[in-house]
């Protein structure tokens, strides 16, 4: 399995750094969220930052070297890191104060996951150096699964509150609709509750991010691309699309790199079991 999830960490680091070129795009074309410059038509795009040009750019360009770097490996567990805490900063920062809306409510706890993501793909990387983290980061890193299967209960119990609208994204040549919206929403809870309390959390989070996978391909690329009877207006060219396309590739990343975790975990216990049967 270990081999499966490895691809994870590259599933997340593209996401990152499309989600970077696509900040990097809106800013040329001042393509803001839900709002615009003068003379400019509104168009909701950028789920993270105002709108505000030198913001747009700045968060690509972080994204985007991010992305690299991690993909690279070049100091991912830095990367990660620091990654993880700037996402928290859009979550308490530019989420927190819209989290009644239910599209805003999916987006605070999709950026939540990403910096959970973000967090246990740097307790799965090594150290750069002999220098242990400061508590703080440490308390940070460690928290990065919590934050993955919370948000995944609240996207179960969301899809719950949501069936019938939920079970309109399913691609028509699908049948069941109302089934998948139903499975989704009990893998979901099923999944969370598994990572969180660290039972068959390396097969939690491996079909967790097969299902964000086949979402990707099934549904937010088709969409993303208009070739969807579900595609939202202006596609190919709605960059609300690609937005979703990229979190779900994430969320995949996610998934992986939670499963990649926990067998992590698992062999560290392992390997701290033999050690004391061979010293006693």
């Amino acid at each position: 399995m270990n081999e499966i999830v490895k691809p994870g960490r590259i599933f997340f680091a593209v996401a990152i750094m499309a989600l970077g070129v696509q900040h990097l795009l809106c800013g040329w074309f001042r393509l803001f969220d839900g709002r615009s410059f003068p003379g400019e038509t509104p168009f909701a795009v950028i789920p993270w930052v105002p709108p505000h040009l030198w913001l747009a750019y700045l968060t690509g360009f972080v994204l985007l070297i991010a992305g690299f770097c991690l993909i690279a490996n070049i100091c991912p567990r830095t990367t990660a890191t620091w990654l993880g805490i700037l996402f928290l900063f859009f979550v308490v920062f530019l989420e927190a104060s819209r989290l009644i809306r239910l599209g805003a409510r999916t987006t605070f706890f999709e950026t939540l996951a990403i910096c959970g993501s973000a967090w246990m793909l740097a307790e799965t990387s090594a150290p750069e150096d002999s220098h242990k983290p400061t508590p703080a980061l440490e308390w940070l890193i460690k928290s990065g699964p919590f934050l993955f299967a919370f948000s995944s209960v609240v996207f179960g119990v969301d899809h719950l509150l949501y069936l019938r609208f939920v079970a309109t994204l399913v691609p028509s040549w699908i049948p069941w609709h109302l089934f998948w919206a139903y499975f989704t929403a009990f893998a979901f809870i099923a999944a969370g509750l598994s990572i969180g309390t660290r039972q068959l959390a390396a097969w939690a989070g491996t079909l967790l991010g097969t299902m964000f996978l086949l979402w990707f391909v099934l549904l937010h690329l088709p969409r993303a691309l208009g070739l969807s009877a579900t595609s939202g207006p202006r596609a190919p060219h709605n960059p609300n699309e690609w937005s979703s396309a990229f979190i779900a590739l994430a969320m995949a990343g996610g998934g992986w790199i939670a499963a990649r975790l926990a067998l992590q975990n698992r062999t560290q216990r392992l390997q701290r079991t033999r050690g004391m049967v061979a010293s006693s």
